[in-house]
């Protein structure tokens, strides 16, 4: 085994002085050094820590197991489909949504400066006037649509002019157009969202983390319109059954996922301008080597080393090699599945909380995309869709409209006009050509049938779309094919199952050199997604900072789900549920 990385601070002389920041102050004082930190882990959350520490001064070196950094967020070329000296079609593990709510990751976003020139990897034409940042490629879809597979889609607005006066009936509103709802279930809906909505983060976390989402809007108790509505959606929306999720991440999430599409102040559905890599994560990846940051690729973890109590290092295959790699203190940045992979004996003994990413590590589900080019750019909708009728909860984006300056004729085979990106979030149930859940089709098969459920939510009377208008498609590569009728997935998605708040680690450990940045630390953000992660990582940042006593500015939190004009009623069920009684609605007694 090489040793890859020296420690920062042994015993005795200094050698690497390039390495200490500030060792002493103005007047000759001896201060703290700062830590060498070792991340293991590229994607959003490892690459979020390494701009926090790098914006401090720290040294810090990044292990990414894939080729290209990023993670689930990141891009990936669709291969072969290039010809002719064009480049391969963009595909994704799923389209990029960043609601009104997120804070965290697009404070990040608008720290990543865009520049251009040669071999920086950009898009020149992604950089327009009054551009300085990734932030400002975001764009916004101004509709959602509800499309179904016996009507015509439902457009909504996803933003509003007018402020609020009465949140229930709002709500209420929302989901008495022309959904097939009695009015009395259309109340109850909106009744369920404003008692979340309205109840104090005690209630939140402590009770209604460990109540399904079935149960709490009353599933059994409904029609079976309302189940496919609302039980459904929450299997689209984060691939979870309502009858394991639980209401406070589900309901939070969306209440404030409805309220920003009512609320001034932009849409609740924001775009990137162009693929995720050009548009966001090449800038980024950029910006943190000109920092400083050192990114090892292609150098996936094998092995944490911790002894007495202290993580002393972890293996790495680098170069067809193990590798040792040592620093000072460690991030883990890893996917739960991964890091429950690596657990030892040694780290359970010296932090037992760190034993539950196991059990959690089995509240995963599929959520993977698909990438239908056309020869046509079929818009649908100027925003995102939900299929409310998809046996495979289909969700989906028309993306040309939303890059103007992504010229497609360059791609592919140079037919390519129009780019589909559909998720499909329920891999289990059977689909309607094979008779065969997803994860039981070949890659073909899958093809086929989410081509089918399309075409059956959208040809009401005409066909919008038709064989006739693929070029080609892309099936997300971390669906694997270990045999022809069985497919794996290499990247599944943590989804927030009842009582599994309580097996959340945080981003600190009782291993004092340890810390754990990855969606499923618990955040105020409590979903697995692009914010999560990037909340995570700044608590492991500050944690980091905290632990050394550092003169640095801690990292920005922000309070998520906080639903401001509800503060009378939030307060005055906390003073409820410490005195032991039930949410009620009220702003007094």
């Amino acid at each position: 085994m090489v040793l890859c990385e020296e420690r920062l601070y042994e015993s005795g002389p200094i050698g690497r002085a390039a390495q200490i920041r500030d060792a002493r102050g103005g007047d000759g004082s001896l201060e703290k050094r700062l830590p060498k930190v070792v991340i293991w882990g590229g994607g959003v959350a490892g690459m979020s820590a390494a701009h926090e520490l790098a914006e401090r001064g720290f040294e810090v070196s990044v292990y990414e197991a894939r080729s290209v950094p990023g993670g689930k967020a990141r891009s990936m070329e669709a291969k072969g489909t290039g010809t002719d000296g064009r480049k391969d079609l963009p595909g994704e593990h799923g389209f990029r949504f960043f609601p009104k709510f997120y804070r965290h990751v697009t404070d990040t976003m608008k720290r990543i400066p865009l520049a251009s020139g040669p071999g920086s990897g950009r898009l020149d034409h992604l950089l327009g006037y009054g551009r300085t940042s990734v932030f400002d490629n975001l764009v916004e879809g101004t509709r959602l649509g509800l499309a179904f597979d016996d009507r015509s889609m439902l457009p909504f607005l996803t933003e509003f002019p007018e402020s609020i006066s009465d949140l229930k009936v709002l709500f209420t509103s929302l989901f008495e157009n022309h959904l097939g709802l009695t009015a009395e279930e259309a109340s109850l809906y909106g009744t369920k969202l404003f008692e979340l909505a309205s109840s104090s983060k005690l209630r939140r976390y402590l009770d209604y983390q460990r109540v399904s989402w079935w149960d709490f809007i009353e599933a059994d108790k409904q029609s079976e319109q309302y189940k496919r509505i609302f039980v459904g959606l929450s299997r689209i929306l984060v691939a979870a059954k309502a009858q394991e999720a639980n209401a406070c991440t589900i309901g939070t999430v969306g209440a404030t996922l409805m309220l920003d599409m009512v609320t001034p102040g932009g849409s609740a559905d924001r775009l990137l301008n162009g693929p995720t890599n050009e548009a966001w994560l090449f800038p980024w990846y950029e910006h943190l080597e000109s920092m400083g940051v050192k990114f090892y690729r292609d150098a996936p973890l094998k092995a944490i080393h911790c002894e007495k109590g202290v993580v002393t290092g972890g293996t790495v295959l680098l170069d067809g090699q193990e590798q040792l790699v040592v620093g000072d203190c460690y991030i883990a940045a890893l996917p739960v599945e991964v890091m429950a992979g690596l657990l030892t004996e040694e780290l359970v003994q010296a932090d037992p909380l760190l034993g539950s990413i196991r059990p959690l590590s089995e509240s995963v589900e599929w959520m993977n995309g698909v990438q239908f080019y056309l020869n046509e750019d079929v818009e649908l909708i100027h925003g995102h869709i939900i299929c409310m009728d998809s046996p495979w909860a289909l969700t989906l984006v028309s993306q040309k409209q939303f890059w103007p300056g992504i010229d497609l004729s360059e791609y592919g085979n140079g037919n390519v006009r129009g780019v589909l990106s559909v998720d499909v979030s329920d891999w289990e149930s059977e689909g309607v050509l094979f008779g065969k859940p997803a994860m039981k089709c070949s890659a073909e098969e899958i093809k086929q049938e989410v081509w089918q459920q399309l075409k059956d939510h959208f040809n009401h009377g005409a066909d919008v779309l038709h064989d006739g208008l693929l070029e080609a498609w892309f099936l997300d590569e971390d669906i694997q094919f270990p045999n022809p009728h069985e497919a794996t997935n290499m990247e599944p998605l943590l989804v927030n199952r009842v009582h599994t708040w309580d097996l959340r680690p945080n981003a600190y450990t009782a291993i004092p050199n340890f810390y754990l940045a990855s969606d499923y630390v618990r955040t105020n953000t409590d979903l697995a997604t692009m914010e999560g992660a990037n909340e995570a990582a700044r608590r492991a940042v500050n944690a980091i900072i905290d632990h050394y006593e550092i003169k640095a500015d801690k990292c920005r939190i922000w309070d998520m789900y906080a639903f401001d004009l509800l503060a009378l009623w939030q307060r005055n069920d906390k003073s409820r549920w410490e005195d032991g009684l039930p949410w009620n609605g009220k702003i007094v007694g």
